[in-house]
């Protein structure tokens, strides 16, 4: 952190399930630890229509307004070009009902604040994203194309430069010199117009027949497929030091919170229980089972005691088979 960048929105999406303890949990969680942030804090939800079987909105009033009252607004959005068969276009389709032309920082809703968001320096004339992301797309086959052909040909194919994306400290076809990002933070000065840019790259790619793509999978990657190429598009890049706290000491993207328990830092789990104490809080989430057994009947505690967080296993595949063997594992 280097000092405030200026008032910024908060986008999360929640929906009816887990995504609307996910959200009570982070809106929680912005406001113990960072009680100065006087951005919007807006809870995207998807409506019904045609792209939903059932009715995706949130139904638990009772967290509904506990959000409210804990300062954020709910915003519904129709999904034009997801839905049930991509949840993940949500966090996108919500962008093009927000205002236009004010700074956001898009969330994942399975995240934690734990510090003052308000003041990390985001640039938001230089979009970025987050880099805790693994090797999952693309899948080169045996004979080519390779991740080189692979990603030169979607940046081509919406006309954005490729060779200014390229960690030219990794070796040629080493996962990590292409520009990719996981799509749990990421943020730009306007909602509406990085929304248009996403939508069209990912639609594209999507309903496209690029051939260097035949053999690869979009879901569930699609959204941080086309994340690099519309920062790219946009004038950003990888982010710079300035956001360092996020993904460490001001956010955490807990995911699953078997893994969370497993992984987390003493700190961040004093933190944690610290969100989830107040009774108006725990009220809420105890109404989702896994969070009721998890959090508050000692599962939670019962994966941490599983391994030693100094000495956790390289894969995190290996964690949560040990989870699952202990038949510990919920979401």
């Amino acid at each position: 952190m280097s000092g405030k960048s200026g008032t910024f929105d908060i986008v999360i999406v929640a929906q009816a399930g887990r995504l609307t303890y996910e959200a009570v949990l982070f809106v929680a969680s912005l406001r113990t630890f960072a009680p100065n942030f006087d951005g919007h804090v807006y809870v995207a939800e998807p409506q019904p229509g045609p792209q939903w079987p059932r009715d995706p909105r949130i139904n638990d009033l009772e967290a509904k307004g506990l959000m409210l009252r804990l300062g954020a607004q709910i915003v519904p959005f129709e999904n034009k070009h997801f839905g049930a068969s991509y949840p993940n276009g949500n966090k996108v389709e919500a962008l093009a009902a927000l205002p236009e032309a004010r700074p956001f920082v898009f969330f994942d809703t399975d995240t934690i604040i734990t510090g003052p968001i308000d003041e990390v320096a985001f640039d938001f004339a230089y979009p970025s994203a987050s880099m805790a992301r693994e090797n999952t797309w693309p899948n080169p086959p045996l004979y080519g194309p390779g991740y080189d052909q692979i990603w030169r040909a979607v940046y081509e194919h919406f006309d954005v430069p490729f060779e200014q994306t390229l960690d030219v400290s990794e070796p040629d076809e080493h996962w990590r010199r292409y520009l990719y990002f996981n799509a749990g933070w990421f943020y730009h000065a306007c909602p509406q117009t990085f929304a248009q840019s996403m939508i069209e790259i990912m639609t594209g790619i999507r309903d496209g027949e690029l051939p260097e793509l035949a053999s690869q999978s979009f879901n569930p990657w699609l959204d941080q497929i086309a994340l690099p190429v519309a920062i790219t598009r946009h004038g950003g890049g990888r982010p710079p030091p300035a956001l360092e706290g996020l993904d460490g000491e001001v956010s955490v993207h807990w995911r699953a919170l078997p893994l969370f328990y497993a992984k987390a830092t003493d700190t961040q789990i004093s933190m944690f229980d610290e969100i989830v104490r107040p009774n108006r809080i725990k009220k809420v989430l105890k109404a989702y089972e896994p969070f009721r057994r998890m959090i508050y009947h000692g599962r939670g505690d019962k994966v941490r005691a599983l391994f030693d967080q100094n000495h956790l296993p390289i894969r995190e595949k290996i964690i949560r088979n040990r989870i699952k063997r202990e038949r510990l594992w919920m979401r």
